[in-house]
């Protein structure tokens, strides 16, 4: 069944109107008519069952037939921060990351970003990534839309770290802590932002700022890996251990693998 999203303020007293390229896509591409059934999603977790009711050039009218709690989000909030890069990166991260799973995907300017923008063309792109979000997530079947901020500064990024939220800074100079220890050794927080540098990587007084703020460095391994992958990896990585990436198993159940093994 065709899913597509709207704002909460888009459904009123069991009725829905559909708006934007939405539209097109329904009446042009699908050819869908009055009668036809959609799933619309509110992007905050609800999920309706609806029947077209009329079909404008501007809107879609619908019918709900039955309303209920989308699912199939984590368990835990992931935010990533990522250092904003040139070309098509950023929209890459943000397609991926939703896809994975991230909650929120923040574009940070950093001292080395290659990418430098004005206020206007910060909007612009935010929009952008903010409509590759909405698609990723049309896709890969997920309730809520990851919010994508306009972006910002590394400072004001730490800035706003939640309170007790846990912050985690892949970094090329840390050899010690790896991430595999830290998400063993700890309990899920309720809360995890990743940062990540840019293509430059991460300057030394951003490292110190992110520290003094309680961000915990860790690596990722032993090979370098560029920015739109150290961030999806890292998103990776948090989300297969403490949220619900790769599927749950209730206890030792069997899960109907067999394994080769070697007889002596």
């Amino acid at each position: 069944m065709p899913r597509f999203f709207v704002s909460p303020e888009q459904v009123k007293s069991g009725r829905i109107a559909i708006a934007g390229p939405d539209v097109r896509h329904i009446s042009r591409v699908l050819r869908m008519d009055a009668g036809d059934i959609i799933t619309v999603l509110d992007g905050n977790g609800k999920a309706y069952e609806a029947r077209i009711e009329k079909v404008t050039k501007e809107k879609v009218w619908c019918e709900v037939l039955e309303q209920g709690q989308a699912g199939g989000e984590p368990p835990i909030r992931v935010t990533l921060v990522q250092g904003i890069s040139k070309g098509e990166k950023m929209d890459l991260v943000v397609q991926k990351g939703t896809e994975i799973g991230a909650t929120a995907i923040i574009p940070v300017m950093c001292r080395r970003s290659v990418v430098k923008l004005s206020s206007k063309k910060a909007a612009e792109r935010r929009d952008r990534w903010q409509r590759i979000a909405v698609e990723a997530a049309k896709q890969c079947r997920r309730s809520v839309v990851p919010r994508v901020a306009t972006p910002t500064t590394w400072r004001e990024a730490l800035d706003d770290i939640p309170e007790g939220a846990m912050s985690l800074m892949p970094y090329e100079g840390e050899t010690e802590r790896n991430m595999r220890d830290v998400l063993h050794l700890m309990n899920p927080p309720s809360e995890t932002i990743i940062f990540i540098g840019p293509e430059g990587g991460i300057h030394p007084e951003e490292f110190e700022q992110a520290q003094r703020k309680g961000v915990i460095p860790v690596t990722l391994g032993p090979r370098i890996l560029r920015t739109e992958t150290a961030g999806l990896t890292a998103l990776t990585l948090v989300l297969y251990q403490w949220g619900d990436l790769g599927g749950a198993l209730n206890g030792n159940k069997d899960c109907g693998l067999q394994y080769a093994g070697v007889q002596g």
